[in-house]
């Protein structure tokens, strides 16, 4: 029988849910014989999943996990994944995603940093072997698809003779998750967020997209990412529909699969579509089941807008603005904007959110005026972990200044221009140049190092790394061979140039907008 409570559209997340887990409570009761996860031959119905999940908690419990605690995952996107998530959080855990593209030193660090008592990871993904890659032999860890006596069936057999737990359950203002991001000095930070925040949010979210208990979802966006996570599996929970977890974007896989899955929901960055579009072969692949796309993160064209519709066959394709300092959503568009708007803005606030832009004297600017995006609302997350001078840096007088510029139209439309933190972002993916100089300069042939983001036709941007050589030394030949063993793939540098000197100011500050300006001159 429906749930009561879904025939009052007014009603919030947060008061229709309560926490992440009362998500999959309500999903159960509504529809317990409908499948929410399909991943190859793993075929989970709602009322599957949730037996999963008390039986996973049961064996957290076993493992000391409670609340307060923290629970890291270091995996691909895997039906596993969402289960070993919702138990943490149902113990009142908080679940601590970690980049499956990062390498052994930066898992390392989050782990550390959060203090994850319990890891779930995988072994063999990509070739890598995640848990060597880390080296804390020390740390219990699970394994999702091993054999093995930690692998995630045997932990679930050992589990399910476990007792209940007797634990209090999750409350809404708990913390349910730590996702890390970096910041403009490169050391990365915890952003916590409570269930109430989180359900609230992506309540709203997929209401404005239009998600349905029909819709079947390839989630394409990895689950370390609040796109993935938040804007996927966890709304697709909170509406009904079939999750299809995609571990990795591979073009001919996800063609292949939109078809055979009927596949009607499939968000992405724009360089998702892009790639799509650019297939000689798009013709032969059956696109017909696909309705609904929601993208962002990049600037997009406006006639991608027109073939994601005319080409792609989307019936609806919505863009928005978000961080993870915010939930991970902040505005959106709405399914009746018009290609330009959806395009060029990023939406308007999403309900119980304000948006404004600042000028240099913290007072709002005028519409059509650039200023400094800040966000008030129940969004705004509760803090950096364990960093309380880089929270009140952050969050001043309840506003989130969120370091990107943007302009608001008089009907309450941003458009984000630049970014004052200088991150840029590769595909979907944040990546922050402080972070990539630091890597670089540890190179024992480089004396220098500024990173800036440069267009790409597919990927939207990419590092183009300015260099010094240090004195007696040549320049190096293997730089990029060289990153990919130090960084995740996504924050290694595409373009390496060699200077003698950087630009800077008098403060001793490269001057950024001069490498800017030397890119454009050099290539157009």
């Amino acid at each position: 029988m429906p749930d009561p409570v879904s025939t009052r559209p007014d009603r919030r997340g947060d008061l229709r849910f309560g926490t992440v887990p009362g998500v999959l409570s309500r999903a159960t009761a509504t529809w317990a014989d409908r499948v929410a996860i399909e991943d190859g031959p793993h075929h989970l119905t709602y009322a599957q999943l949730a037996q999963v999940v008390d039986t996973a908690a049961r064996g957290l419990a076993q493992l000391g996990v409670g609340r307060g605690d923290r629970v890291a995952i270091w995996a691909p996107n895997v039906w596993e994944w969402i289960p070993a998530a919702l138990a943490a959080q149902a113990l009142g855990a908080a679940v601590v995603p970690i980049n499956t593209r990062y390498k052994g030193p930066e898992a390392r660090f989050i782990i550390e940093r959060s203090g994850a008592r319990v890891l779930f990871t995988v072994d063999g993904f990509l070739g890598l072997d995640f848990r060597q890659m880390l080296d804390r032999p020390e740390l219990p860890t699970l394994v999702f698809r091993s054999d093995g006596p930690d692998g995630w069936d045997a932990f679930l057999e050992r589990a399910s003779s476990a007792p209940a737990v007797s634990s209090e359950p999750a409350r809404p203002d708990d913390i349910c998750d730590i996702l890390f991001t970096s910041g403009t000095t490169g050391r990365p930070k915890g952003v916590m967020c409570t269930h109430a925040q989180t359900v609230r949010a992506f309540w709203a979210w997929s209401d404005v997209v239009g998600l349905r208990d029909t819709d079947r979802y390839l989630v394409v966006a990895p689950f370390f990412h609040a796109f993935g996570y938040k804007a996927g599996w966890l709304a697709a929970l909170m509406r009904g529909a079939t999750i299809l977890p995609q571990a990795t974007f591979d073009v001919d896989a996800v063609l292949n699969r939109i078809p055979v899955d009927r596949v009607t929901m499939l968000p992405g960055p724009p360089a998702l579509y892009q790639t799509f579009l650019l297939r000689s072969d798009l013709a032969d692949h059956d696109l017909s089941s696909l309705r609904l796309a929601v993208t962002g993160a990049a600037s997009i064209p406006v006639q991608l807008i027109h073939d994601m519709r005319d080409v792609l066959g989307f019936d609806t394709v919505i863009t928005g603005y978000g961080l993870t300092e915010s939930t991970g959503i902040c505005t959106m568009c709405r399914h009746d904007d018009d290609p330009e708007t959806i395009a060029t803005r990023s939406g308007r606030a999403i309900p119980g959110v304000e948006v404004r832009t600042l000028d240099a004297d913290g007072q709002p600017t005028s519409p059509g005026e650039p200023g400094h995006v800040v966000v008030r609302g129940y969004t705004v997350m509760q803090g950096y972990l364990d960093d309380p001078e880089a929270t009140a840096e952050t969050i001043r007088d309840g506003w989130l200044y969120t370091g990107d510029v943007g302009i608001l139209d008089d009907r309450g439309y941003i458009r984000i221009t630049d970014r004052i933190k200088d991150m840029f972002i590769v595909g979907g993916f944040n990546a922050y140049p402080a972070e990539i100089e630091h890597t670089l300069l540890t190179h024992p042939d480089l004396a220098d190092a500024a990173v800036i983001g440069v267009p790409d036709e597919r990927l939207g941007e990419v590092g183009a790394a300015f260099l010094v050589v240090r004195d007696g030394h040549d320049a190096p030949t293997d730089l990029r061979d060289w990153c990919r063993a130090r960084m995740a793939n996504f924050k290694v540098p595409r373009h390496f140039a060699f200077l003698d000197t950087l630009p800077r100011n008098a403060s001793g500050k490269v001057t950024r907008f001069v490498l800017r300006e030397r890119w454009a001159a050099d290539h157009g």
